[in-house]
């Protein structure tokens, strides 16, 4: 029997599909840095690395290591796996439960000055510097900061498996897709409130009628190829 497709957790999002089977994440990187010695442990995810429009947005969670984390932080999960009312209640959960949280946003200017990879390294960088408190251990996703001196560990999907990161991807989630919704009221006609900025096909059709807005990245290559398209145009 052929195995069931993956559902996409918000319509015109191809980049955020549910897993067949849901993981919970787990404390065990956590439990294994305590035994260590550390105690603010930050747990760093980003959010909208691959879109073609908007900020990159990173976030950082020090969750309070205690007997009763778990039932806390309860339904915390990687946020792809979640409905847009299931992250915004535990958005709410996990700014107020957390020891602390930093937000970093790097905008679409400096993604296409430096790339997405330094962006999103920089945006970490700044998520760092905006807790209330200096983690002793960094747990990531998939990436690590070489320009940042503390103890680090990169995990493959991290935000599936570690509760600081997933905790991480909803703040990080939550605060772009607000972004979001903003620059749809900026620059009508995209759809940035329906799809966030991805390349989705609605959106590569609005961006091939009305051309890139202020909020495109335009070393991104659709929209790249669109602006040397209208710039041979011009030429003729």
């Amino acid at each position: 029997m052929p195995s069931r497709k993956p559902k996409a957790t918000a319509p015109g999002d191809p980049a955020l599909t549910v897993p067949a089977v849901r993981i919970t994440p787990t404390l065990e990187e956590e439990e294994r840095l305590v035994l260590q010695g550390h105690t603010l442990i930050a747990g760093l995810d980003e959010a909208g690395r691959g879109c073609l429009a908007g900020p990159v947005v990173a976030a950082a969670a020090i969750l309070p290591l205690a007997d009763d984390c778990l039932r806390l932080f309860a339904g915390v999960r990687d946020s792809k796996q979640l409905s847009v009312a299931q992250r915004e209640r535990l958005y709410a959960v996990v700014i107020e439960r957390a020891v602390g949280v930093g937000v970093g946003v790097v905008s679409v200017a400096s993604i296409d000055r430096y790339n997405i990879l330094r962006a999103t390294r920089l945006a970490m960088q700044q998520a760092l510097s905006a807790l209330p408190v200096r983690p002793s251990y960094l747990l990531l996703d998939a990436l690590k900061l070489p320009a940042v001196s503390l103890p680090q560990l990169a995990l493959i999907k991290g935000d599936a498996r570690c509760l600081s990161i997933a905790a991480a991807s909803i703040i990080a989630k939550v605060t772009r897709d607000r972004l979001m919704q903003t620059l749809d009221e900026q620059y009508p006609g995209y759809g940035f409130a329906q799809h966030k900025g991805y390349g989705t096909a609605e959106h590569k059709l609005a961006l091939a009628r009305l051309g890139p807005s202020p909020a495109h990245r335009r070393t991104f290559a659709p929209v790249r190829a669109l602006l040397e398209t209208q710039q041979l145009s011009l030429n003729l």
